[in-house]
């Protein structure tokens, strides 16, 4: 399988959303920051729909396939809303470094 980057993979996104016709000014589902946050958020939420009565994942094609969804949303919310995402996830994982948690010990 072919490895693309976060840019090559929000191309992508671009592209079905052009061919859909979410990019047009009458679209049922237009591309706003606001509604994206809002369906990455249900999306988000659904992931738990597969631990709902337990822990153990019940089919990880289905799981797999929201965490896609979630990934999809989260890409052209970064996009429309002008943040590099690969720019500001390394930011964060640097800043994550210098930090200290109550439950975490460096086992190092």
């Amino acid at each position: 399988m072919e490895k693309l980057t976060i840019a090559d993979l929000t191309e992508r996104m671009h592209e079905l959303v052009k061919s859909k016709g979410w990019y047009e000014k009458d679209t049922k589902r237009p591309q706003t920051p606001r509604n994206l946050a809002v369906s990455l958020s249900i999306e988000a939420a659904e992931i738990l729909e597969h631990f709902q009565f337990g822990d153990e994942i019940k089919d990880i094609n289905e799981l797999g396939s929201e965490l896609a969804d979630v990934t999809l949303y989260l890409l052209q919310l970064a996009s429309v809303s002008g943040i590099d995402l690969e720019e500001v996830v390394l930011k964060k994982i640097e800043m994550n470094k210098t930090r200290t948690w109550d439950v975490e010990k460096n086992k190092g």
